[in-house]
């Protein structure tokens, strides 16, 4: 006979100990991380990490959304936000101006589709446009994290995008731009050979898709 493994409910927020373990292989790949009730406390810690006047680019999230991160980066003054400046410059005559600004901000703040307990993170995009910062071009990366996109392993994140993350987003682009959405493609951070450039806020609290 044959048992099946519970299918991983993924809205659910990890208990202690997973965020524990995820956070320690984290920091063994080179990544700075911090756990953090909340998203309260997640907005203060950035506005302490990110030095007044740096050029910031938000990613797409509904973490940063939801959590205003989002508005308070781009709708305050403290820093040179890019996506006011992206989305203010014509799309056919100023995209390489565009793909300049947001390959290499200062810093770049967003957030993973999933974090493993092995100690990678997930992302997956699909216009691909937040990849390039944060893959290497931002100076400095943060990713806010809800406590229920920590997973076991690579297979389960992928599974995530797939299965939670796609559906949820596609609803949301239909609703914003009259299209699904698309997983065109996904990035998978193992480690951060240059120290002190990532750090990921792992919130113990669920947020986000």
């Amino acid at each position: 006979m044959t048992t099946q493994l519970p299918v991983t409910p993924f809205t659910d927020p990890a208990p202690a100990e997973r965020l524990e373990r995820a956070a320690a292989a984290l920091t063994a790949h080179g990544f700075a991380v911090e756990i953090l009730d909340d998203v309260a406390a997640a907005r203060i810690r950035i506005e302490q990490l990110i030095p007044e006047g740096a050029t910031v680019l938000t990613g797409a999230s509904e973490t940063l959304r939801l959590s205003g991160i989002d508005e308070d980066i781009n709708a305050g003054e403290r820093y040179q936000a890019v996506k006011p400046l992206v989305l203010a410059i014509d799309r056919a005559t100023g995209a390489d101006e565009i793909r300049r600004l947001l390959a290499s901000p200062d810093v770049v703040v967003g957030s993973v589709a999933a974090v493993t307990e092995t100690g990678s993170l997930v992302a997956a995009s699909g216009s691909g446009s937040q990849l390039p910062a944060y893959s290497g071009g931002a100076g400095r990366a943060i990713w806010v994290v809800g406590a229920q996109k920590v997973v076991p392993d690579l297979e389960t994140a992928l599974r995530r995008i797939d299965e939670h993350c796609l559906p949820l987003e596609s609803v949301r682009t239909l609703e914003v731009h009259g299209w699904p959405s698309a997983v065109n493609r996904v990035l998978v951070l193992n480690g951060e050979p240059r120290p002190g450039r990532a750090t990921v806020l792992l919130l113990r609290e669920a947020i986000g898709f």
